[in-house]
């Protein structure tokens, strides 16, 4: 029996990430607050009778077939339900790659969960966080639907509600590595500056927010791109109350709590910034 499928598949912004140490394994041990946004790739999934994985994308930035996470994804799942069909699957992107927005990532979850229901494989939450688990950090994250704390290298997931935020997101059109990134960044910090005394009910108030809003990997990022923070400060000027890189950038996002400012903003920024940005008002998706 044929079926298709058409799922969203949406961003993310880091409103903190600080990066405590480097692991024996090579990843790095890390604690971040993340919320998934209104800024959507669409995703569509056909099964059929038969054999067989394919993935195209209509962004020439992002790989089809085997080299897709996607595709990954859908074969760890086929496997680990020992099941046997044709999955098509095409990607409309919208958010874009190698941001630090989690496109990637949040494509290879959506395939996950989506098959799962499609097929009736029957994996539980735990079997699917644990195969996200290993196709990426981020891939966790996105099947939970709403904000997280994450720590270890991102997939120990705590679920946890924030107020109502918009954000306007500033793409500045070029791209960053997150592994470079990393690779790049100064881990000499004393041990007090690992010391970390975040609360959750510190991203319930936007003036105490602002004190915690910090991205470890933003001055590696700065450094090379140092525009960044002219895109922060156009935010604040035009009225979000803090401002951030998202994960290894170099997508700005600033925070609203009032739905027209935010769409004031948005229209100011996109007025006033050249074609090569893109600039996008989203909402934080809370879970259901």
């Amino acid at each position: 029996m044929n079926s298709r499928l058409l799922l969203l598949s949406p961003a993310k912004v880091n409103l903190f990430l600080r990066v405590l140490r480097k692991r024996d394994d090579g990843y790095h041990d890390i604690i971040t607050l993340m919320q998934p946004v209104t800024l959507h790739d669409e995703i569509s999934i056909e099964v059929k009778s038969g054999d067989g994985i394919s993935v195209s994308c209509d962004s020439a930035q992002v790989p089809d077939g085997s080299g897709n996470l996607a595709y990954i994804a859908a074969e760890h799942l086929l496997k680990s339900a020992d099941i046997r069909k044709e999955i098509r699957i095409r990607i409309k992107k919208h958010i874009p790659v190698a941001a630090g927005l989690g496109g990637g990532s949040s494509n290879a979850a959506t395939v996950l969960m989506g098959l799962n229901d499609a097929l009736k494989a029957g994996l539980s939450e735990a079997e699917l966080l644990s195969i996200g688990g290993r196709l990426g950090s981020d891939v966790p994250f996105f099947m939970l639907g709403g904000p997280a704390l994450a720590r270890g290298r991102g997939t120990e997931l705590e679920r946890v509600r924030l107020p109502r935020y918009w954000y306007v997101l500033i793409n500045p059109g070029f791209k960053v590595s997150t592994s470079w990134a990393y690779n790049n960044l100064d881990l000499t910090k004393g041990p007090k500056n690992n010391i970390l005394p975040y609360s959750v009910s510190d991203f319930n108030d936007m003036e105490r927010l602002k004190d915690h809003l910090v991205n470890d990997l933003e001055t590696v990022t700065l450094r090379k791109h140092p525009e960044i923070s002219s895109l922060k400060k156009a935010l604040i000027e035009n009225g979000a109350s803090s401002a951030l890189m998202s994960g290894s950038g170099p997508t700005v996002f600033g925070i609203f709590r009032d739905a027209e400012a935010a769409q004031s903003a948005c229209k100011a920024l996109k007025n006033g910034l050249d074609a090569s940005h893109s600039v996008f008002l989203t909402e934080g998706i809370e879970h259901a």
